[in-house]
């Protein structure tokens, strides 16, 4: 379990806990890839802690462009439901 940094910080920044966990897991998988590391020392040894950490220093954000995307496929998802 990750307690650092907590949930509720997190969601400070991002509303969508879907988002936030996407964004977490594309981070972590960047981390394990070997890309650059964007703070200088972390509390968590694995790369989602290390992502979620990114994330709440404010140092990793989603793509506005990726934000719209999502809203689309989102309301296209609801216009076949509600079909």
């Amino acid at each position: 379990m990750i307690s650092y940094p907590s949930i509720d910080d997190l969601l400070k920044r991002y509303d969508s806990r879907y988002s936030l966990a996407v964004l977490a897991a594309k981070r972590a998988h960047e981390l394990e890839k070997g890309e650059p590391k964007m703070l200088a020392s972390y509390e968590s040894p694995k790369s989602a802690g290390q992502a979620l950490e990114e994330i709440a220093k404010g140092k990793v954000i989603i793509d506005p462009d990726s934000v719209l995307l999502e809203q689309e496929a989102e309301k296209k998802l609801k216009k076949q439901e509600e079909d």
